[in-house]
């Protein structure tokens, strides 16, 4: 049954009304709230005689500890944490007033706002465009950018959109480098070589704008002509390969045929000079033999010129196997087999001393001795 129901009953009023059946007295409720507060925070006075002075107290009370909690509230709200990839840019009433690192810090909030910056881990940003070369041609070229900052204040602060400079100044360094080299360059084996340079031309851009980045590397992709002429620029590109494997294989046969060539010179340049060191040589030997001779026939003429007669019938019998010998006083000529005369020798020779000054001895005695018997047959027959 409901408290205000006929016939529920006397004091089922919450207000406390009593037997009173109308509406509560709102502000006798409040009243009472106020001393039950009062009595709470130490107020301790009656309500009949200081309900100003206990109304003073509720509000003070209520302020202090309003003023505790939301003094709390603030302090805590002013601690964060930075990471160890991270920087901390704290700024005071909106003006710079330091660079935090790692670690857990306090400012206080609502006069400091920090703003945090990743600065050790790379980012990457990519392009895409198309380009004139210095000869006047479209080349379509794709980079990729990889960034990290380097100064997080400058990043911060200095630049409103640090990032969107860095892709004005790529496209920029780009441009510039690519109109200042030929479309065969860009195409083929001046890509490292274009990276570099608009790396260090871009990195020029981003510290004279003082975006506090730092460019670590440009990795330019392969460089496509437009579709349009794209097949003209391969059969470019082929012809340009077969050129290079062309020179290639004439510089391997040159350094297989010039060092052959110089080899087989020096050859020859060797061969003359021991050829010539070999005359010299025996045209010295032939003059010193000479002088030598030249003594010993003032002393023995006849012995040395016999001497010369046998060594130059030894070189010349030496050289051939038959002699003709023209007798004097005769029409006839007399044919010696030199051969055959050898093999009848008695005498005992080895097979290696068939010149040698023994067999020749013997060899004259018996031509000589050959011409004396036809002499005289030829005598005889002329009387």
């Amino acid at each position: 049954m409901a408290w205000n129901e006929p016939g529920g009953g006397r004091n089922q009023d919450p207000w406390g009304g009593g037997n009173n059946q109308g509406p509560p007295d709102l502000d006798e409720a409040f009243k009472k709230l106020q001393e039950k507060l009062n009595s709470i925070f130490g107020g301790g006075r009656s309500s009949g005689g200081g309900g100003s002075g206990g109304g003073f107290d509720l509000s003070a009370g209520l302020l202090a500890t309003v003023a505790v909690v939301v003094t709390v509230v603030w302090a805590l709200f002013g601690f964060y944490q930075i990471d160890a990839q991270e920087q901390g840019i704290v700024l005071r009433l909106g003006k710079y007033h330091e660079t935090v690192g790692a670690g857990l810090h306090w400012n206080p909030p609502l006069i400091d706002d920090v703003t945090k910056v990743l600065v050790t881990s790379e980012r990457q940003y990519s392009s895409r465009g198309l380009m004139l070369t210095q000869d006047e041609n479209i080349v379509e070229l794709p980079l990729t950018v990889q960034y990290n900052v380097s100064d997080a204040k400058a990043f911060v602060l200095d630049v409103r959109s640090p990032e969107i400079s860095l892709q004005h100044a790529t496209d920029s360094a780009l441009r510039h480098e690519v109109g200042s080299n030929q479309l065969d360059t860009v195409l083929s084996i001046g890509r490292e070589q274009l990276g570099d340079a608009v790396k260090i031309r871009l990195q020029k851009y981003l510290d004279l704008y003082g975006t506090g980045i730092q460019v670590v590397q440009i990795n330019i992709q392969e460089a496509k002509p437009p579709s349009e002429v794209r097949a003209a620029y391969d059969d470019v590109i082929k012809a340009r390969e077969d050129q290079e494997r062309l020179i290639n294989e004439a510089q391997s046969y040159a350094n297989g045929i010039i060092p052959e060539a110089r080899g087989k010179a020096q050859r020859q340049i060797e061969e003359a000079s021991a050829y010539r060191e070999q005359v010299v040589a025996e045209a010295q030997g032939e003059a010193a033999r000479f002088t030598q001779l030249l003594t010993e026939y003032r002393k023995a003429p006849a012995v040395t010129r016999e001497r010369l007669y046998l060594d130059t019938l030894q070189q010349v019998y030496t050289n051939t196997s038959k002699v003709m010998v023209d007798v004097e006083g005769g029409n006839n000529l007399l044919y010696l087999p030199l051969d055959k005369m050898m093999e009848r020798a008695p005498a005992q020779r080895s097979t290696s001393d068939t010149g040698t000054e023994l067999d020749m001895r013997q060899l004259t005695d018996r031509v000589v001795q050959q011409l004396r018997r036809d002499n005289q047959v030829r005598g005889r027959e002329g009387r």
